[in-house]
């Protein structure tokens, strides 16, 4: 468990060690140009050649191309499609089913129900009258003083 732990934090680490290095090595680099040379050199300018003109050609006249006309194609007569007649079906006989007799259902007497007896009217809870509560004056709100501001030279 504690080895598959190193090892995902191993290019992080290789991350830090190669950045100090290279930053190490860049401080050195210019530690080193600044010792050796008191004045930095200027470079020369460097002359370009003049660009080559392009000569400029004139644009070529072409003929006019004739008009194609596009010749009307006569439509073509369609054939007429034959009316099928329709297919006689014959009217199948209907089947006489036979009357099932209806089931006679008994008649049930109903059930006698006894009255509920009459609940008595109870009398209500008399609720107990909270105190009164006195009521504070209203107290003048304290003005506090301003700090000074800071004056800068």
């Amino acid at each position: 468990m504690a080895s598959s732990h190193q090892k995902s934090n191993l290019p992080v680490l290789l991350l830090i060690v190669l950045a100090t290095m290279s930053s190490t090595t860049i401080v050195a680099g210019s530690r080193h140009l600044l010792q050796t040379l008191s004045e930095i050199p200027e470079l020369p300018k460097i002359e370009f050649p003049p660009l080559p003109v392009v000569p400029t050609l004139p644009k070529p006249d072409l003929p006019t191309l004739p008009k194609f006309e596009v010749p009307e194609l006569p439509k073509p007569a369609l054939p007429a499609v034959p009316e099928l007649p329709k297919p006689e079906v014959p009217e199948l006989p209907k089947p006489e089913v036979p009357e099932l007799p209806k089931p006679a259902v008994p008649e049930l007497p109903k059930p006698e129900v006894p009255e509920l007896p009459k609940v008595p009217e109870l009398p209500k809870p008399m609720m107990p009258e909270l105190p009164h509560v006195p009521n504070l004056p209203d107290l003048p709100q304290p003005i506090l003083p301003y700090l000074p501001h800071p004056t800068t030279p």
